[in-house]
């Protein structure tokens, strides 16, 4: 039986944007449980070291409900103040747009002030990557548009996305646009398939968006699935890995990698053997008939 086709070893950010690596690491944990600045560049170099080079985070990793607003972003700048050449060595992408207690605010002038703030955590003059983190239904999206694109001009951003958007938000924002999005970021896991049967990644092929799938693993749940629906899946994963002599986790990303749109999971974990191990959903192939006994299982009934 034919296998699907193999995983490129890096996508393109963008039209004439970086090349980026087919998975990507997230902070959304890095500033937990007092992790030092020495601490987190060991992550750091886990996840160069494995080949993974985009390097997702967002204003809004280290808050607690309380305290800690941009603290991920801290940690991460005060890795990068004192190893400078690892900058160049990543894609770096963050987000904003959340502001508790509002809850969001992408007005022109919060998205200025923003943007300036996560470079100043970060000690950065520049991001590859920013995206608004969740919609504001009452920004209206020409001003924000005009906001980032301000934004990209002054050489503050190098490339913009979204995250959590619907497909008509997606549309809107990018309709006016100088600078087109170059990235969406729905959760998408074995679990949670809504952005394959609801048109989104159909969405992200035609515009050219390249998917970053927060939450690949389904929020921990593949670990220790507990649902018939969820035991079902990770049966189905779990013939693949056996297969391919990997495990479970490696078998997840890498279907997920293996649809059309280029999705990238970003990994979750802040273990630095975990981190180095995503690197092998590169050598898992999958077949139609067995990829698509992932989907069966996750959707709980038979395709029409």
């Amino acid at each position: 039986m034919s296998l699907l086709p193999a995983v490129p070893a890096t996508r393109t950010l963008g039209e004439g944007g970086p090349a980026i690596s087919p998975i990507a690491w997230g902070m959304w944990r890095l500033a937990d449980d007092g992790r030092s600045a020495a601490e987190a560049a060991k992550l750091v170099h886990a996840a160069l070291d494995a080949g993974i080079t985009l390097l997702d985070t967002a204003d809004i990793y280290g808050f607690d409900g309380k305290a800690g607003f941009g603290k991920a972003e801290e940690l991460l700048g005060q890795v990068l103040a004192a190893e400078p050449g690892l900058r160049e060595a990543m894609v770096l992408a963050t987000k904003g747009g959340i502001l508790p207690p509002l809850p969001y605010d992408q007005s022109p002038e919060y998205l200025a002030e923003a943007i300036d703030a996560s470079l100043r955590r970060l000690r950065v003059e520049r991001v590859d990557l920013w995206q608004i983190h969740r919609p504001d239904i009452l920004a209206h999206p020409h001003e924000t548009a005009r906001a980032l694109d301000r934004a990209i001009a002054q050489g503050k951003v190098g490339a913009l996305g979204v995250s959590n958007f619907t497909i008509a938000q997606t549309a809107a924002l990018n309709g006016f646009l100088d600078h087109k999005l170059v990235a969406t970021q729905p959760e998408i896991s074995t679990l949670r398939i809504d952005a394959i049967e609801n048109g989104e990644l159909d969405q992200a092929m035609a515009l050219g968006l390249v998917p970053l799938a927060w939450s690949p693993l389904g929020g921990g749940r593949l670990a220790n699935p507990e649902t018939p629906r969820d035991k079902a899946v990770a049966a189905a994963l779990d013939t693949v890995a056996t297969a391919h002599d990997v495990s479970r986790t490696v078998t997840a990303y890498s279907w997920l990698m293996a649809h059309p749109a280029g999705i990238v999971p970003i990994v979750g974990s802040q273990q630095a053997a975990r981190i180095a191990e995503a690197a092998q959903a590169l050598t898992v192939r999958w077949t139609r008939q067995d990829w698509y006994a992932v989907l069966v299982a996750a959707r709980g009934v038979p395709l029409p």
